[in-house]
C-alpha cells in the first residue's frame, strides 16, 4: 500500500454487498497524469477509494466525479475493510499520524477534542 495515492503504482478493488466481501482484485495504476488515473477509477465503477495521503487536487477531481473519498487511512488492510463494512472506520486507530477528524483531513497542530485545530 502506497502512502501517498498519487503516485501509488497499484491500488486494490474490493467488491462488498451487504457489508460482505465478494471479490478482491488488485490492479496496476499505470497513469501518472491525475485526470488519467481519475478515469481510471471510474472505468472501474470504484465507488469508494480509501487510501493514506492524497492531495487535494486529486481528492476534488475524484469527488467530483462521484467517488468518495477517506484520506489519511493507515492498517491492515483486512481490518481497513472490516472498519469500512461495519462503519467504524473513523475509529482513531486507522488515523494516519498528522491527520484527523471525520474526512481526515490534514491539519497543522493537530486534532483537539475531534474539532479542527490550526495554527496558521
Amino acid at each position: 500500500m502506497s502512502p501517498v495515492f498519487d503516485v501509488a503504482g497499484q491500488f486494490l478493488v474490493a467488491e462488498l454487498v451487504d457489508g460482505i466481501e465478494v471479490s478482491r482484485r488488485e490492479h496496476p495504476l499505470s497513469a501518472c497524469d491525475v485526470q488519467q488515473r481519475v478515469a481510471q477509477l471510474a472505468e472501474l465503477r470504484v465507488q469508494t477509494l480509501i487510501c493514506g495521503a492524497i492531495s487535494q487536487p486529486l481528492e476534488a477531481l475524484l469527488t467530483e466525479g462521484g467517488i468518495k473519498v477517506y484520506g489519511g487511512i493507515c492498517g491492515h488492510v483486512d481490518d481497513v475493510l472490516k472498519a469500512f463494512a461495519t462503519g467504524t472506520l473513523d475509529d482513531s486507530r486507522f488515523a494516519m499520524p498528522g491527520w484527523c477528524g471525520r474526512r481526515r483531513r490534514r491539519v497543522r497542530g493537530g486534532c483537539q477534542r475531534g474539532r479542527w485545530r490550526s495554527d496558521g
